[in-house]
């Protein structure tokens, strides 16, 4: 299950950030764990390379423009169970 994000669930942050980082509870399988990122517009804007780490993913982003950004996830954690899920966060003053 998702833990905690960076930037964090429903949150405004002023400016966009450079990734978008995910835990969750279990350690992950990195070849079965995926993460993307669109703008307001639905465009993607992550660079498509995420990055596992024990219980931790990340994916770099492309630089944006304010509004509501969409993160959606899936993964497998290391025990065989699978989660996937979604969240939006803001950009802008």
């Amino acid at each position: 299950m998702l833990d905690h994000a960076e930037p964090r669930v429903g949150n405004k942050v002023a400016t966009p950030p450079r990734q978008v980082t995910l835990w969750f509870t279990q350690k992950l399988e990195p070849a079965f764990s995926t993460i993307t990122v669109t703008d307001s517009a639905g465009k993607r804007v992550d660079t498509g390379k995420a990055h596992v780490s024990g219980d931790q993913i990340s994916v770099s982003l492309r630089l944006g423009g304010s509004g509501t950004y969409h993160v959606m996830w899936r993964v497998l954690s290391v025990d065989t169970h699978t989660t996937d899920g979604s969240f939006t966060f803001e950009v802008g003053q």
